[in-house]
């Protein structure tokens, strides 16, 4: 599986790189509200019931719109889109489990791991080229990450290492949904996104019920856990149906360092609800990540100018 794109060459016009980027930063700062969401539910509700929840309010909400437009043209792809859910699914389960234990700060940060895999993976698969400046931005994103929370094995045990999950599936994730955006459309891209998601989560819930297995027991909300899980699910729905649209304006090394973003809304969010207040360190991690982020939406405007 291997597909050229350079986007970034001589040519590429500048509103769509420009719009691409813009996408992404704003599923970026709306993305961790997910996540403060799903902690806040975390002492009564299970993370696969949860990320089940996510899932089915996602098809939920898309369903109307795909009727709408006719419904959906299945082809062989089929399986990359089955491949998206069960990768999206596994990578939610993860990181739900992962913040119900630790502070949401801590599980991002870890989670950052991800711009740089996806960038290398992109490369490979994919054959998406990139340059040394926007390799050293994503790697000093990433030290900029570090900085805001160091993550430690010894504090948090195998926990820890539940987000380095989540960041290598949501990776293979991106790496999909950047070879599917030549033929699906954002909608059709989400919503089977949503339906193969959950029907893995239905799956893993039944086995957990059957088995006892508390992180995938489901239980019965009450309404006003299930009005959380429905903007849980609302903000999951529209946030990535944005990352989508700038996958289809640019290519993945462009947009992996404004991933880093998140590590914003995720400490403002954690400080409202959890009452997480950013240190010197902290402060100085996300001025390094915002500025990565700028320096490369300043590199790739300059170039497609040329």
């Amino acid at each position: 599986m291997t597909v050229s794109v350079r986007l970034e060459q001589k040519g590429t016009p500048s509103p769509a790189l420009s719009q691409g980027m813009a996408f992404m930063v704003l599923a970026m700062l709306m993305l961790p509200g997910i996540d403060a969401l799903a902690k806040l539910l975390s002492g009564s509700i299970s993370a696969g019931q949860t990320a089940w929840a996510r899932f089915f309010f996602q098809v939920l909400i898309l369903l109307p719109f795909v009727v709408w437009q006719g419904g959906l043209k299945w082809d062989r792809a089929i399986w990359a889109h089955a491949a998206r859910g069960f990768l999206i699914s596994v990578a939610t389960l993860f990181f739900f489990s992962a913040i119900k234990v630790m502070p949401l700060a801590d599980a991002i940060a870890i989670f950052f791991v991800q711009p740089l895999i996806v960038t290398l993976l992109a490369a490979v698969l994919l054959g998406e080229a990139f340059g040394w400046r926007r390799m050293v931005a994503i790697i000093i994103g990433f030290s900029g990450a570090l900085l805001i929370i160091k993550p430690s094995y010894e504090a948090f045990g195998l926990t820890a290492l539940l987000p380095v999950g989540t960041a290598v599936s949501f990776s293979l994730y991106v790496i999909l949904t950047r070879w599917l955006v030549r033929t699906a459309s954002p909608l059709s891209m989400q919503f089977l996104a949503g339906v193969f998601g959950l029907l893995t989560m239905s799956a893993a819930l039944a086995f957990g019920d059957a088995h006892g297995i508390a992180v995938v027991t489901p239980s019965w909300p009450t309404w006003h856990e299930w009005l959380l899980l429905a903007l849980l699910g609302a903000i999951a729905t529209t946030g990535h149906v944005l990352v989508v649209m700038a996958y289809y304006r640019a290519s993945v090394a462009v947009l992996a360092p404004f991933q880093y973003l998140e590590i914003v809304s995720a400490t403002i969010l954690g400080y409202i609800f959890f009452g997480n207040l950013p240190d010197f360190l902290t402060s100085l991690g996300i001025v390094i990540i915002v500025s990565s982020g700028l320096f490369v939406f300043y590199r790739e405007r300059k170039l497609s100018r040329q």
